[in-house]
């Protein structure tokens, strides 16, 4: 299949007759704004999701118009990465120099080329210069328009600026703007009184290992991806809902007769960690240690104050349950659970403040402490990275022309062994799919055990 660009330009924040908006007038008066600490410990590189939509499509000149109205809403988007010269400091200029729109077009069906798999060839619904660090931009939209009406867009973001819900806030905002309709929820810029350190800070938890490490310390991604067999294979992973409920059923089960319900994500995840464990071959080593890297969106978790749910830059912690992988592979499937929600939950307001407290206080610049967040990391293997979209509400996502919300979504190709995204499957019959990426010569062997209970240990399950 071959798409074909036909257009690209800079489109330029729009803020009307009446000069800007009142959600504008929430940002900082200056022009520059530094990153916050949640900022600065993610991952430095642009991310890449693609929304598929059913026709009709609405016009180009109605996208465009409604991503200028979007970008005024949102001008950290619209802005470009710098740095402060008085202080040295990172941080966004907030010079309205615009986002990236870019219109393409294929002469094959959608339906033709679904499910859209998780390949190399995804990259081609995706602005070019993003990941190679070509662009500019903060944030790179493509339309690809399908010979049938269908289209997908595409967002390419990065993440320095805002993580994946205030990403997902943007698309929501430009599809309302495309429709006409007023920006809501109004978007918070506020990237200061949020994340004020506590008077005196309280540094209760070890962030050392956690979000920061040593200058010069490689924790995983060692491995050298260049050679025959390992080139890294993004494997889609279908989870029915009979296998979800034969999950959460053997999840939920206790030696002495009682359970404790558990969710969905949290049963697919532990079974996910133990088969690319298993796939790995690791276990025959029980002193290798298995971190699960789970992200913790602190909206929902923090509380004095609370970050609101429009926030439009980053807030997110990682949960790290850890075990053996002997132990792991030893483990009945409702102590792997039980291991995952404790560490999920133990990443509450206390810790979010903690973290505050100790990323504010000197300590990073002092020890040369740098994040956990590597982006040359090719290889995560002991460990698992997962992120979720599970919940969220892409019904939220709608460009108006009666297409309608996204019928299906998927991450971009991305060829990191050990990352894995969960996302609603695009059967809508409440299924999920999971893109693991795996060196190849692994993904056989993940692949029986994903798909076979009995072969992923069902007397442990």
């Amino acid at each position: 299949m071959k798409i074909t660009v036909q257009s690209s330009k800079s489109v330029k924040p729009v803020y009307g007759s009446c000069g800007r908006r009142s959600s504008v007038a929430s940002f900082a008066t200056a022009d520059f704004v530094p990153l916050t600490v949640f900022d600065k410990v993610t991952v430095d590189v642009y991310v890449s999701r693609i929304y598929f939509f059913r026709p009709p499509a609405p016009p180009s000149s109605a996208m465009e118009a409604g991503l200028a109205t979007a970008l005024a809403e949102n001008r950290e988007w619209a802005g470009r990465l710098g740095v402060d010269a008085a202080s040295g400091n990172r941080g966004i200029l907030l010079n309205d120099a615009g986002a990236r729109f870019v219109e393409a077009a294929t002469d094959v069906a959608l339906d033709s080329v679904m499910p859209w798999e998780p390949t190399p060839e995804t990259t081609s619904l995706l602005h070019p210069n993003g990941d190679d660090g070509g662009a500019d931009e903060l944030m790179l939209v493509q339309v690809t328009r399908f010979a049938c009406g269908s289209f997908a867009v595409s967002t390419t973001a990065h993440h320095l600026v805002g993580d994946g819900p205030a990403v997902r806030s943007f698309v929501v905002a430009w599809g309302q703007a495309t429709r006409g309709a007023a920006v809501d929820p109004v978007p918070v810029h506020d990237r200061v009184s949020f994340f004020v350190p506590r008077d005196p800070p309280r540094v209760e938890f070890e962030h050392r290992g956690a979000e920061f490490k040593p200058h010069g310390d490689s924790q995983a991604g060692t491995c050298n991806t260049s050679s025959g067999d390992q080139v890294v294979v993004v494997h889609r992973a279908h989870f029915s809902r009979e296998m979800i409920s034969e999950l959460r059923t053997r999840a939920s089960s206790s030696a002495g007769g009682t359970s404790r319900p558990h969710t969905t994500l949290q049963c697919v995840v532990a079974h996910l960690w133990q088969c690319i464990t298993k796939a790995r071959r690791i276990d025959a080593d029980s002193s290798t240690t298995t971190e699960l890297h789970i992200a913790v969106n602190g909206r929902a978790r923090m509380r004095r104050p609370r970050v609101p749910d429009a926030y439009t830059g980053n807030a997110v912690l990682w949960a790290r349950p850890t075990a053996t992988a002997g132990e792991l592979m030893a483990m009945p499937l409702r102590q792997v659970v039980e291991l995952i929600r404790q560490e999920v939950s133990r990443i509450d307001d206390g810790y979010f403040r903690s973290f505050i407290d100790f990323a504010s206080s000197g300590a990073v610049e002092k020890e040369r402490l740098v994040p956990t967040a590597d982006p040359s990391e090719t290889a995560k293997s002991p460990h698992v990275a997962v992120y979720s979209v599970l919940g969220s509400p892409f019904h939220e996502i709608d460009f108006g022309a009666g297409g309608g919300q996204p019928f299906f979504f998927m991450p971009s190709y991305v060829p990191v062994e050990g990352l894995v995204a969960v996302v609603p499957s695009f059967c809508d019959d409440g299924s999920v799919d999971a893109y693991v990426s795996l060196f190849g010569h692994t993904v056989d062997d993940f692949k029986t055990c994903c798909y076979s209970l009995a072969a992923a240990g069902e007397a442990r399950l």
